[in-house]
C-alpha cells in the first residue's frame, strides 16, 4: 500500500444531507467479506432503476463522474450504522476523498482505516466549492494530505483537520498494525535488554 499524499481530480457533487450508510451501500450487499465489486453497488438504490439500468440523471452515472476521485457531499455524511462496507464501496468506485461539512464519527474512523479521506470544511467554504463545481463541472481540485489542504484553481486553499495518527498512517501507507511493525527493531531491542 503506497503513501497517500497529494492528488488532483474532478469532483462529483452529491449535495444531499444526512446520507446514511444504508444509502451508500444497501444492506442486501453486505453478505461479502471482501471489497471486490462493492463499488458497482455504491448508492445502488439511487443509481439504478427497478430493472437495474443506470439512471442517467444520477450524479455517479454522468460522464463527468468517470474517473473522479472526490465526492462533494451534503452535511452529516455517513450517518447510520457502522458498516465498514460504506468506505469499501466508495473506494471501490474510485473515490479517495469525500468533502462535507460534517461526518458521522464511526464512518470517519472506518474511512480513514480504508484510505478514504473524510475532509471536513465549514459551511462557507463548502458553498464556495459547490458554486465552483456547479459552474464548471470539469474543475479539478487538489487534495494535499501533507499540507492538509484542498486547493482550487487559482490557488484558493481550504484547510482541513485530521488527527495526527491517521495522517501519519495514510502518508506512510500503513495501517495500525503496519505502524506498530515499524517499531519492530526497537521492540526486539527492548525485549533483548529485558532478557
Amino acid at each position: 500500500m503506497g503513501g497517500f499524499t497529494a492528488f488532483s481530480s474532478r469532483v462529483v457533487p452529491l449535495l444531499v444531507n444526512d446520507i446514511d450508510t444504508d444509502q451508500i451501500i444497501p444492506a442486501r450487499f453486505l453478505k461479502v467479506t471482501d471489497k471486490l465489486g462493492l463499488g458497482d453497488n455504491l448508492f445502488a438504490d439511487w443509481r439504478y432503476d427497478a430493472e437495474g439500468s443506470p439512471r442517467s440523471d444520477f450524479a455517479l452515472n454522468k460522464p463527468e463522474a468517470r474517473g473522479a476521485q472526490i465526492l462533494l457531499a451534503g452535511d452529516n455524511f455517513g450517518c447510520g450504522s457502522s458498516r465498514e462496507h460504506a468506505p469499501w464501496a466508495l473506494t471501490g468506485f474510485g473515490f479517495s476523498a469525500v468533502i462535507s461539512t460534517s461526518f458521522a464519527d464511526i464512518f470517519s474512523s472506518n474511512a480513514l482505516k480504508n484510505r478514504l479521506l473524510p475532509i471536513k470544511i465549514d459551511n462557507t467554504e463548502h458553498q464556495e466549492l459547490v458554486e465552483l463545481v456547479t459552474k464548471a463541472p470539469q474543475t479539478e481540485l487538489t487534495v494535499d494530505l501533507v499540507t492538509q489542504t484542498v486547493r482550487a484553481p487559482g490557488g484558493r486553499a481550504y484547510p482541513f483537520p485530521i488527527d495526527s495518527f491517521s495522517r501519519v498512517c495514510l502518508v506512510n501507507g500503513v495501517d495500525e498494525l503496519g505502524y506498530i511493525l515499524g517499531f519492530a527493531g526497537r521492540i526486539e531491542a527492548f525485549e533483548e535488554m529485558k532478557r
